[in-house]
């Protein structure tokens, strides 16, 4: 397993660290592989029933690392295969997770690296926070699933303004245009904060929460009768789920009901 990344099991959360802090966590080849192998490898794995998603240092993820890409393109490496071979599978395992996902966004997220944590559910930050489409500033379109997050958080006319002028915004505006789902006082309580949450859902009904995340990706982009035959489906496979009859069971006897994830 690479340095580059650290993974942290506390019961049945799951915290991957970027553990690039000298780069800001910039995504080099070895990062970017394992963060894909290793979403891939959690996705299936009925132990983890939570992720966090942080970053080391003073920073999330600055994106990709340039320096390494400069000596990509000097090489005459110009058609972006990393967009399919890396950032392509990572954004979908993301948005994909059938678990919950935390961002604990501590420092700059920016090009990728902010596109990763808008497909987070919940996003974390402090002060410190920025997030920057850093896209168009070194003349690239956007890539990580960005195109398809970020309209869905602040609609497509304050979509584009980020992407075209990439611009920093800061932890308070992140958090009044919904960047941030929780903007705390302090750096220090991010991650904490973050795992905190993590727990707390990692404890709940996480097939349900699968479904939820599966039924909102069927309703924000299709119609009335996709949004109800997603649901139907939903409802049937969470109907027959061990939560479910407990949680009945729980509430039929006024007692609080405990949930195993099955």
């Amino acid at each position: 397993m690479t340095d580059s990344l650290l993974v942290d099991r506390t019961d049945a959360v799951v915290t991957l660290t970027l553990n690039r802090p000298e780069a800001m966590n910039a995504l080099d080849v070895d990062l970017k592989e394992a963060l894909r192998d290793t979403l891939a490898q959690l996705e299936t794995d009925r132990s983890c029933r939570a992720i966090v998603l942080a970053g080391a240092g003073r920073g999330f993820c600055v994106g990709q690392d340039l320096r390494e890409h400069a000596e990509q393109l000097e090489s005459g490496k110009t058609d972006l295969d990393t967009v399919r071979a890396h950032y392509n599978p990572i954004a979908q395992r993301l948005a994909n997770m059938p678990k919950p996902v935390v961002a604990a966004v501590r420092g700059m997220a920016a090009g990728a690296g902010a596109s990763f944590a808008l497909l987070a559910d919940f996003r974390i930050g402090g002060p410190s926070t920025k997030f920057l489409m850093a896209f168009a500033n070194v003349g690239l379109a956007g890539d990580s699933g960005v195109s398809w997050s970020l309209p869905r958080i602040v609609g497509h006319a304050r979509a584009l303004e980020l992407l075209l002028l990439a611009e920093p915004v800061s932890a308070v505006d992140a958090h009044r245009i919904g960047l941030l789902s929780r903007l705390l006082e302090s750096d220090d309580e991010v991650l904490p904060a973050a795992v905190a949450l993590a727990s707390r859902l990692a404890a709940g009904p996480t097939v349900a929460y699968g479904a939820i995340k599966r039924e909102l990706s069927v309703g924000d982009a299709g119609t009335l009768s996709d949004a109800l035959a997603a649901e139907a489906q939903a409802q049937a496979i969470c109907g027959g789920t061990a939560d479910h009859k407990a949680a009945v069971t729980s509430f039929l006897a006024k007692e609080k009901p405990v949930f195993e994830g099955r």
